[in-house]
């Protein structure tokens, strides 16, 4: 955790007496080792509150001076502040929240949940690529009695109303689960005035808590009660304000994002001087950081002077104890002058809060002297001098003027500790240029609009009317073999899907004797959805299958010709290996144990029905005659037993459409053979090609590298590639020159981080993310690292990992090597009997039994779990997609499983960083890549 070593609950319980506070949060109840400590140090009290073990809670009482160890022990409740960042309607958001739950078998259950999402166990607050509303779902069934509230809800950053990244309404953040929001937290630089003039927020009771990543800092803010001291009287309070006595507050202008401006700059304006100044930054001329004072105006549909609504609550103000003392003695807050006093003052007078808020200024006087006792009691009358803080830099609060306290009345000498004799004066500090707020000026002139192409412009409503010229020649060529050259981003499946609608659509083809052949489940369904568009519902006639689907269903429609029963199963990889070790190195042999169990090897699914249509001839003429129009994509990366069977489905003179681009052929070390691709005009009769040349996905920089890149090895003859999209300002490709894979894994992370605009508020308040350069447009889902092989990701995931980043990891191996996976779909098999119903839930809960099982005592070592956990949940994480896409046909589901590779098992929706191989990337768009490895010898591959 980003937090002081001394930082445990010992330490946090002692701290706790000392501030005053009766319940504390235990802080990240999601990490793995954390969530030991709680075990290991906390025992139940009250109802849903914890405490520290006897001996622990003895010893704390042992360092507390008499009075302090009188009072009664802290209590614990489970907590955690979560950081979710996404994408929500073309926006890139970043809210934080604060998650409470009753008992650690609910924080066990909603840690696992986060743990299948993102990584929970990287140093610093959770991070992760979730939605907010399902991260509120998560609480809610992890535990009926959980509850979440929105966190600081107005920070620019990081927070559901925030100006950067947030929303306009609470209930916008929770989508269909807002009704289940019931309080919301002001944060550090909002107080209840300022939220009391945004009428959404009545039906809110407003709450205040302070982060403590350092044991002394606890406290600034806090949350009073008159109910009863229990877990579920305290969420009752906050969920119906009875018992909810009011807050202790920050001055909001103490806090980092109360007023406008930039930090960099020096900048520090009002609401008002940044209207006046169009938003503007005098010095850089970008957008200042709005704040919350300004964002609450924005939102705001009352106005400052009206009174407090009826429900409002009490609010005390606070300046914490040390920081008064600093100021009097004109010494920092931590130093040993000032923590030898507050000790003093504890000892005689009780806890810090106390102190502050309570204690006679008799009292206060007479320990702690004149100058003590005086700034008390203007704090508490509210006679504060205040600069605003502003873009991540704290605000001041002062209690006395310059010089004040140099007069002989503040001097007195019966306080704890004599003030300082004045120091001479210094040079006065250079002071901030550009404060105070220009004259108005007119809105600047709009940009002038550049013609330029955009891609793919509407020009009509015909079918065809939306594809350039090109597109339109392939997607509406006469029947007969045709061959379409399409270079990358030059839409390609665009091009396919419109020819078979324009078929069906326009020249009455039937969808039923139209056959679309895939390589990978992702791109069968990527071309099933748009034929969906185009055509309706007539589209679910049109046959759209992998070579191994397709295979799989001759072999299920005639099993007796391939010598399959009728129930023959797809063998897993467990049944593959127990076979092979029966056969050893004998093919014929292993395919005769596979077919005593009733089993057919993946890699049979092209290879059997291929031989049994050579076998019978009549056979595949009926399947011609079911499919006059064959269309293959990726043609270019057919295999010779792909080939064969295509060439056994579709005469010399039939209509077949290949598509595909022979320098995209990256699989020859599986087997395929771009050959088949150049010697398409000699295999059939009477060919047309047609090449697609202008580029949609790439800028002008990018596609020129490219052509440069490739042109050596070209396959084809005057290899062209237009760029669609003549943007002005098109961004260049950077080059990084890593020292090691380690820094250049760590260069990845750091502009990752600063894409997002800051995973964290420490990113922005260090200077590590510019906040006058974010844009707020790109979000997790949008970035991709490649390399060329599976080991060279390591690095690169460890270092987006302990900075906070999720990412989702993806290769082209078959889905059934990945660890887990066999185990899920054998535990699935098992227990599909009596079972039905949604296959996501089957899959969590066959990951769930199997974890359970792992290293249990059993009789039958057979039936140990060898997997570990770890990978059992990331197998649940990758069988997600798949399992919502089949519904609940195990059996489709299965069948996948065996024939699939990972990347058919990508789900695009996932908010985080996407690593993979560069065959498994091959179709996908992202906005951000990362090429990483490119190294003489390794990329390109010699």
């Amino acid at each position: 955790m980003a937090c002081s070593r001394d930082l445990d609950l010992p330490n946090l319980a002692w701290w706790a007496r000392r501030k005053g506070v009766a319940v504390l949060g235990t802080g990240d109840l999601t990490h793995p080792a954390w969530r030991e400590h709680l075990r290991e140090h906390l025992r139940p009290a009250e109802p849903g509150l914890f405490r520290l073990a006897p001996d622990h809670e003895r010893e704390v009482d042992r360092r507390l001076p008499p009075r302090l160890a009188a009072a009664a022990p802290v209590r614990f409740q489970l907590s955690v502040e979560i950081s979710t960042i996404y994408k929500r309607d073309g926006r890139t958001r970043k809210v934080h929240h604060l998650v409470f739950l009753p008992d650690l078998a609910a924080a066990e259950r909603f840690a696992g949940a986060l743990a299948r999402i993102g990584n929970i166990a990287s140093d610093g607050r959770p991070i992760l690529g979730l939605d907010s509303r399902d991260l509120l779902e998560i609480t809610l069934e992890s535990s009926d009695d959980g509850y979440l509230v929105p966190a600081h809800i107005w920070t620019p950053w990081f927070s559901a109303l925030g100006s950067k990244s947030g929303f306009d309404a609470i209930a916008d953040c929770y989508a269909d689960l807002a009704g289940h929001i019931f309080a919301v937290e002001t944060g550090l630089s909002s107080d209840p005035a300022m939220n009391h003039r945004v009428s959404s927020l009545d039906g809110y009771q407003l709450i205040s808590s302070s982060d403590a990543h350092s044991p002394p800092t606890l406290a600034r803010e806090a949350t009073t009660f008159t109910c009863e001291l229990d877990y579920y009287a305290l969420r009752e309070a906050m969920r119906t304000g009875d018992g909810l006595h009011g807050t202790i507050e920050f001055f909001p202008e103490e806090g980092k994002y109360h007023a406008d401006g930039h930090r960099v700059c020096g900048v520090n304006w009002s609401p008002a001087q940044t209207r006046a100044a169009g938003g503007a930054c005098p010095e850089c001329g970008k957008p200042l950081t709005v704040g919350v004072l300004a964002r609450v105006a924005e939102l705001a549909d009352r106005a400052e002077t009206d009174p407090a609504p009826a429900h409002a609550k009490a609010v005390q103000y606070l300046v914490q104890l040390p920081q008064v003392l600093g100021e009097i003695r004109r010494v920092g807050p931590r130093s040993k002058t000032v923590t030898g006093a507050v000790n003093e003052l504890v000892a005689q007078l009780g806890p810090e809060l106390e102190i502050m808020l309570r204690t006679p200024l008799a009292d206060v006087r007479r320990v702690g002297g004149e100058p003590l006792a005086e700034a008390v009691g203007r704090l508490r009358r509210g006679q504060v001098r205040r600069t605003p803080g502003y873009d991540g830099e704290y605000g001041v609060i002062r209690l006395f003027d310059p010089g004040e306290l140099d007069r002989p009345a503040a001097r007195s000498s019966d306080a704890l500790f004599e003030l300082p004799a004045p120091e001479p004066p210094r040079p006065a500090p250079r002071p901030r240029r550009s404060v105070t707020a220009p004259a108005p000026a007119p809105g600047p002139e709009p940009a002038p609009v550049e013609p330029m192409l955009t891609g793919m412009e509407e020009v009509g409503t015909g079918l065809l009317d939306r594809l350039d010229p090109m597109q339109r020649v392939a997607a509406s060529a006469p029947g007969g073999p045709l061959l379409v050259v399409a270079g990358p981003g030059t839409g390609k499946t665009r091009a396919l899907t419109h020819r078979i609608a324009y078929l069906c659509a326009e020249l009455d083809v039937p969808p039923a004797q139209c056959l679309a052949i895939t390589f990978t489940r992702r791109a069968a369904g990527e071309l099933r959805e748009r034929l969906a568009g185009l055509l309706g519902e007539v589209a679910e006639d049109v046959t759209v299958a992998t070579f191994h689907a397709l295979g799989l269903r001759i072999l299920r429609e005639h099993p007796e010709l391939a010598g399959l029963p009728r129930d023959f199963r797809v063998a897993d990889e467990p049944e593959r290996v127990a076979a092979r070790e029966e056969a050893g190195e004998d093919p014929e042999r292993f395919r005769k144990v596979l077919r005593a169990a009733r089993l057919v090897d993946v890699d049979e699914l092209v290879s059997a029905p291929l031989a049994v249509l050579r076998a019978r001839p009549e056979l595949a003429e009926r399947y011609r005659d079911r499919w006059r129009w064959v269309f293959v994509d990726e043609y270019q990366d057919v295999d010779a037993d792909q080939y064969e069977l295509l060439r056994a489905l579709v005469p010399p003179d039939g209509n077949l459409c290949a598509i595909g681009d022979p320098d995209q052929a990256i699989y020859s070390f599986r087997g395929a053979d771009v050959g088949f691709f150049l010697r398409f005009g000699e295999d059939f009769t009477d060919p047309r090609m047609v090449r697609l040349s202008r580029n949609y996905r790439s800028t002008p920089p990018i596609i020129t590298a490219a052509l440069q890149a490739i042109a050596p090895g070209s396959l084809v003859r005057d290899r062209r590639l237009e760029p669609a999209r003549l943007l002005p300002e098109a961004p260049l490709l950077g080059r990084y020159q890593a020292g090691s894979p380690g820094d250049e894994a760590q260069f990845v992370a750091r502009t990752v981080d600063t894409l997002v605009g800051g995973v964290s508020h420490r990113s922005l308040d260090s200077g590590g993310v510019d906040s006058r350069v974010v844009t707020g447009e790109v979000s997790f889902s949008d970035i991709a690292v490649l390399y060329r092989t599976d080991a060279q990701s390591g690095p690169v995931r460890d270092a987006l990992s302990r900075a906070g980043i999720p990412v989702q990891k993806r290769s082209h191996n078959r889905l059934r090597d990945r660890p887990g996976v066999a185990e899920i779909a054998r535990e699935l098999r098992l227990a599909a009997t009596g079972q039905a119903g949604d296959l996501p839930a089957r899959v969590r809960r066959a990951g769930q039994l199997l974890a359970d099982r792992h290293d249990a005592p059993t009789l039958d070592p057979a039936e140990a779990v060898r997997v570990h956990p770890s990978d059992l949940w990331a197998a649940v994480e990758l069988l997600l997609p798949l399992a919502r896409e089949c519904g609940d046909d195990l059996p489709r589901f299965l069948g996948a499983l065996a024939a699939g590779t990972e990347v058919d098992a990508l789900d695009p929706r996932a908010e985080a960083v996407t690593l993979l191989t560069l065959h498994a990337a091959k179709g996908l768009e992202f906005p951000v890549v990362f090429l990483v490895g490119v190294e003489d010898g390794k990329l390109p591959h010699s």
